[in-house]
């Protein structure tokens, strides 16, 4: 039988308030001691720490700084903040754990009132205590409490074991997310058998993506001078192209409005539109090439890309084109696919997005690899999806935590909802505070077996998270399914669909694998 730790060690997690409640007023008969920390990972300088509090009162509260305001790394915490309390509440000789959803703890030791706080050596008036130790000394002392400090003698921090030896622990905060979201493999699946019945439409630039695989010739003896030669050239669909390309794969029915150049990348193009059975309203312009990114590879290595674009602003008579496409036909999505070639700019975003007809789902992406594109170009959608890289330009802010980061993005686009992409860190989502689940934001690990080529997981991950959504109208089976998606396109070699086969089978994996 599975024993369900979460559940059977829930009792002892408890809010303020239900902890006021248990205790009862200061001064109290049992006394109670109380340490506070991240405890991001618990290891054995936090035991004896813990030990040492208990073997001082009879009634021990551990409580827990709460995600959002952990400062000490980019990524930090690295086991989220209910996953660190249930952490906690194992251990037999801790009674009660809270997680503290203030910068300090002053508020809290004001309303539960300890009658001990304890505080690591670190913090201790022999190594000079800063300016919140003095305050939480303050807070104590006046109701009548008291502050010590534990022994000097091990180490309380849990930086230099994660940097050592980072736990893998994505399946435990998967788990725990689905379960206090009530979501179970079955919905995932569900969701997935439920996209055939929308009806998404992508706009956007289309990229050709080539891989040139070469073999090494040598090079010059006088000047820098690479030699290969060529064995091989293949051609995917990039862009909004691919992203159209998986909302098939997918089983949505799709349209695409883009442009393409009078030539053989363009027919291309048109031509695979045409096989996968999306709807082609591609504009075709005379005095454009078709985009297209030549990646040169020699064994495993990308040595060099030749880059063909035009990035003008597209003509008067385009805009109307393409805004005729989608203005005023029936879609349950529209997709902003934006890689500044043309299509999005200053002058054309504007009425683009006043074009999209009401009450229909809104998506953007756009990215800046290596052009000027901005996600606070497109305010107010349903659905964003940047990258860590895209949310630090669009803010100019190059140092903030991840968290911080996502937060301040959230609220300068006013979206509804934020999927940032960490890369191989996996997620983190950013909802309102009246979203359907219990979050306001949430990290997930990447789920990536086998790394192959990363190349198109963001657009694998926009047009999965996007029929989630549609479908279920929960922000965490539209993660999940993206993130999964996402994991997918990592495994295959080249920017190529990701199907639904893909996803029930890492689906399956994944519950399989959550039983042990």
């Amino acid at each position: 039988m599975k024993l369900d730790f979460s559940n059977s060690f829930s009792h002892k997690i408890k809010t303020v308030e239900e902890l006021e409640q248990i205790l009862g007023p200061f001064p109290r008969k049992d006394r109670v001691i109380m340490c506070h920390g991240v405890f991001d990972v618990v290891h054995p300088g936090h035991i004896r720490h813990l030990l040492f509090a208990k073997n001082k009162a009879p009634k021990l509260v551990v409580s827990l700084t709460s995600d959002i305001h952990i400062n000490k790394g980019v990524y930090r915490p690295h086991v989220p903040e209910d996953l660190r309390a249930v952490n906690l509440a194992v251990l037999e000789f801790v009674d009660f754990v809270i997680i503290d959803n203030n910068k300090t703890p002053i508020q809290n030791l004001l309303k539960i009132k300890p009658d001990i706080f304890t505080k690591g050596y670190e913090y201790s008036a022999k190594s000079q205590p800063t300016s919140h130790t003095s305050e939480e000394i303050t807070a104590v002392e006046s109701y009548g409490g008291q502050v010590i400090f534990s022994p000097g003698d091990f180490v309380m921090s849990s930086s230099s074991y994660i940097n050592q030896m980072p736990p893998d622990i994505r399946m435990e905060k998967l788990i725990m997310l689905m379960k206090r979201s009530g979501i179970t493999f079955d919905d995932l699946e569900k969701t997935l058998e439920s996209f055939d019945k929308k009806v998404v439409h992508v706009i956007g630039d289309t990229i050709i993506d080539t891989q040139s695989r070469c073999s090494m010739i040598g090079g010059q003896i006088k000047t820098p001078t690479l030699s290969v030669s060529l064995d091989e050239k293949v051609e995917f669909l990039g862009g909004a192209g691919v992203v159209a390309s998986h909302l098939k794969a997918a089983g949505a029915n799709v349209k695409i409005s883009t442009i393409l150049g009078d030539d053989k990348l363009g027919k291309f193009a048109k031509d695979t539109f045409k096989r996968l059975g999306i709807k082609d309203l591609s504009i075709v312009d005379t005095e454009r090439p078709t985009t297209n990114k030549d990646a040169i590879l020699v064994g495993n290595y990308r040595v060099l890309k030749i880059d063909t674009v035009e990035n003008r602003t597209i003509s008067d008579n385009q805009l109307d084109l393409l805004i005729k496409s989608f203005s005023k036909s029936r879609s349950d999505a529209i997709v902003f696919s934006d890689f500044r070639h043309g299509i999005f700019n200053k002058r054309t975003i504007k009425e683009l997005t006043e074009a999209i007809p009401p009450k229909t789902f809104r998506v953007a992406d756009s990215q800046v690899a290596s052009r000027w594109g901005n996600i606070l170009d497109f305010p107010s959608f349903d659905l964003i999806t940047p990258n860590e890289r895209e949310a630090r330009f669009s803010l100019g802010d190059q140092d903030s935590g991840i968290r911080s980061l996502a937060s301040e993005l959230y609220k300068k686009s006013k979206c509804k909802m934020l999927i940032m992409k960490l890369s191989e860190k996996g997620i983190l989502t950013c909802l309102s505070e009246d979203s359907p689940t219990l979050d306001t934001y949430f990290v997930m690990d990447s789920f990536v077996s086998n790394l192959v080529d990363p190349v198109g997981a963001g657009d694998a991950l926009l047009a999965y998270s996007t029929l989630a959504m549609l479908v279920s109208n929960n922000p965490v089976i539209s993660s999940i399914l993206g993130n999964l998606a996402a994991a997918c396109e990592c495994e295959l070699e080249g920017n190529v669909p990701v199907t639904q086969e893909n996803i029930l089978s890492k689906i399956r994996l994944i519950s399989e694998n959550s039983k042990y």
